[in-house]
This record gives C-alpha cells, structure tokens and sequence, in this order.
C-alpha cells in the first residue's frame, strides 16, 4: 500500500518543513549575531586571535548542521513517499516471528538504518569539525571501541526494553499505564546505574588525590550540608579538550566527576565555585523537579500513544494510511515510529518551555554558588574560562537562545552574577 496524503499527512508534512524552517532561520540570525567586537568582559581570557577563532568554529558548526539537517529530512521524506515504511513492516511480517519479535526487527531495522546514515556526519564532526579547532582528542581506534560498545549496550539494554514495551501493548489492559510504570522504574534505574556500571565502560574514574583542591571541595560539600561521598577524576582528554564537571548518585550518597581537563584550566576556588553551582541544583531541588517532571511527560506520551495505535480510532487509521500501512496492520511498534515522527514538532515547541525553565534553574544555581561563597567573582572567572576553552559563542541570538538554549549565555550569567547583593550568610 502507498502512503495515502491525507488531510494528516499534508498536516505532519507541512509541520516538518515548518520546523526544520525555523531552525534554519535561527541559525541565519545567530550568525548574523556574530560581532567582531570582543565583549569588554571577556577581554582577559580572549585575544583577538583566539576570538576569531572562536566565531569562526561557530560559522563552521552553523553550515555543518545546516547540512545535515538538510539530509536528515530529505532522507526522512524520501523513505516515506517511497512507501519505506509499509514495506519494512509488510517485509518484517512476511518473517512470521510473532508479534514481539516482528515489533523488534521493525524497529531495530529503522534504528540500524538511521545510524548507519548519521555515521558519517558523525566521523566528520570528530575528525574533521573538532579535529580543526583543536577540540578532537579520539583517535580512530577509540572511536570504533565506543562505537561497538554503544552497539552492544543499546542491543542488550534497549532489546528487553524494547520487547517489554510491545509486550504490554500486545496483551495488558490499560497498556498504556503499565508501558509507563515500566518505562519510569527503567530510566530511574539507568539513573541509579549508569555512573557506575556503564559510564566506566567508556571513560576511567581515578579518585582525586589527597591535596588543597580535595580538601576544598569538601570542605564546600560541608558548608553546604551535602552528602559527598567521593571525588573521582575523567579522563575526558582522551576523547576531546573540551571540559565539563557533574554529580552522581541519589539519597545519602552523592559522588563527582570532574574532567581532568577542568582540572588541569581552572584554579581552585573556580573550581569550587562549579561545584557549588551543582549543588545549588541539588539544593533548590531542580534535579527532582526534572525527574518528576520527565516522568510526568512520559506517562502522556505512553497515553497518546495507546490511542494513536488503537485500531477503531480513525485518527490511528488516518496516520498508519498517511505512511502506507492498512487499518488491519495498525501495530504498536510502527505506531512507537509514527508517534515520534508525529509529535517531533510538538516536542520542538515544549522544548521551548523547558529550556526556559532551565535556564531560571540555572540562574538559581548561580545565585546559590555565589552566596555560599561570599563572593560571585570566582563563578565569573570559571564561566569566563569554560567560555574561552570551550570557544563558545558569546553573542548568540535571542531567538537561538530561546529555542535551543538550556544554559543562558554566558554574558547574561556574568550580568546576573554581578548584579547580586553581597551577602555574608551560606
């Protein structure tokens, strides 16, 4: 059956280009944005040379994403208008391996094609994008090391997922709720689990040594009343310059991870001054905020999506006929596809709300490192710095701000930071 380009059709096919539209246009004005003059705050951590440089890695990732976007959709519509979809599950179905296994060979066949066109936008942008600015530390042999261990993860995580998933559509009442509970306890779990089972799969975690950093960081986890528990080092130069510092763990038992690179650029009360703004996450409660709120999202999505693969509703016809497929083939796993492809620009426009709501989490964050540490300055510093090592863009447009930014610009942070009274409690 060839895709049928009904009202739904013409709808999801408009809202498509409507959005990879506005992205374009918000990439056009950020580059317009760029100004060749150097802020005044960042002139101790910028030279001209370094500046430039830093404008021009971002004109370079503009055009690169520009390109791949492109193909990306091009890749997405031409797949559908050549009736790609119904005959991967007319295919998939003539292999009669039942409803799970039919479900899983659609959907993996799906993800094994979209990886293996986005591989090579991938090796562009590590060896050749991040290999020009000096960011690239990979070399070919790691790359192919994560490679397979991200092969392997996703096949032995996301399969019973996956298959846990169509299960319950197939056979459990109220499907819907139990694929959500299901889908929460997995991601709280991965949460739980990941810092010590699969992120040591890929990067080494060495305990910090005993010294006046150490000593520093817990002397602030103690200020603060936070449960620190452990201080571990990565190795992130082994894959790229660039830096970056975060916090594992629930309840009574928090670790952090800072990338030796951060460690080697930054002074000691910089230093600590990130980890207080992590706190300060942990502090104001964001961290819980997020994770009720993901759970949240994920209980409506898990309930649109039970009535999207329903086989009376004529909505779920109206989609499976846009992309080829007849009302007595409705299924869940084609649904979990269309259902993504459907709510993508829904999604880009909630993304809106919650990077704004980020961004004030982050302010907050800010505001609590600067008043546990009497002092905003040592906050600016390490901004100032991550900005130059990182050659961030330190003029983004509003409109790029608003649609993609989950941190706000660093000059804006700087502003907010100078702006607070000083205080002398924590």
């Amino acid at each position: 059956m060839s895709p049928e380009f009904n009202t739904l059709a013409i709808v999801l096919l408009v809202a498509l280009l409507l959005l990879w539209k506005l992205d374009l246009v918000a990439t056009l004005l950020n580059l317009g944005a760029l100004r060749p003059e150097l802020p005044g705050e960042f002139t101790d951590v910028y030279d001209a040379e370094k500046y430039a440089k830093s404008q021009e890695y971002t004109q370079a990732h503009s055009r690169f994403g520009i390109i791949s976007s492109i193909t990306s959709l091009t890749i997405l519509l031409v797949f559908w208008f050549l009736g790609g979809f119904s005959w991967l599950d007319t295919w998939t179905r003539s292999l009669e391996l039942g409803d799970v296994t039919t479900g899983m060979a659609y959907v993996f066949a799906l993800l094994l094609g979209n990886y293996l066109l986005t591989l090579p936008f991938t090796i562009y942008d590590t060896f050749v994008l991040e290999e020009r600015f000096g960011f690239n530390k990979t070399t070919r042999r790691t790359f192919l090391v994560d490679q397979s261990k991200s092969i392997v993860l996703m096949t032995l995580i996301g399969a019973p997922l996956l298959a846990g998933i169509l299960l319950i559509f197939h056979h459990v009442p109220q499907a819907w709720f139990w694929a959500w509970v299901a889908f929460s306890i997995f991601v709280l779990a991965i949460t739980y689990l990941a810092p010590s089972l699969i992120m040591p799969l890929f990067n080494k975690f060495e305990p910090m040594e005993d010294g006046e950093l150490r000593d520093a960081i817990y002397r602030m986890a103690e200020e603060c009343d936070f449960p620190l528990t452990e201080i571990t080092v990565m190795d992130g130069s082994r894959r790229s310059a660039k830096s970056n510092a975060f916090f594992m763990g629930f309840g009574k038992s928090k670790k952090i991870a800072l990338y030796d690179t951060l460690v080697e650029n930054h002074s000691t009360e910089e230093l600590v001054a990130v980890l207080a703004h992590e706190i300060g996450h942990f502090k104001r409660r964001h961290i819980i905020q997020r994770l009720v709120l993901s759970i949240l999202q994920f209980g409506l999505l898990f309930y649109l999506l039970g009535h999207l693969i329903n086989p009376e509703s004529s909505f779920a016809q109206q989609l499976f006929a846009a992309f080829g497929i007849p009302a007595d083939h409705i299924s869940p796993h084609a649904g979990l596809i269309f259902f993504g492809i459907l709510f993508s620009p829904v999604s880009r426009f909630l993304g809106i709300l919650l990077n704004a709501w980020s961004r004030k989490h982050e302010f907050e964050a800010d505001a609590y490192a600067a008043q546990v540490q009497k002092t905003p300055d040592h906050l600016i510093a390490a901004l100032k710095k991550l900005s130059a090592d990182n050659l961030s863009n330190l003029t983004p447009h509003r409109f790029r701000v608003i649609l993609d930014y989950s941190h706000p610009p660093a000059l804006v942070r700087i502003a907010a930071l100078r702006s607070l009274a000083p205080t002398s409690t924590s």
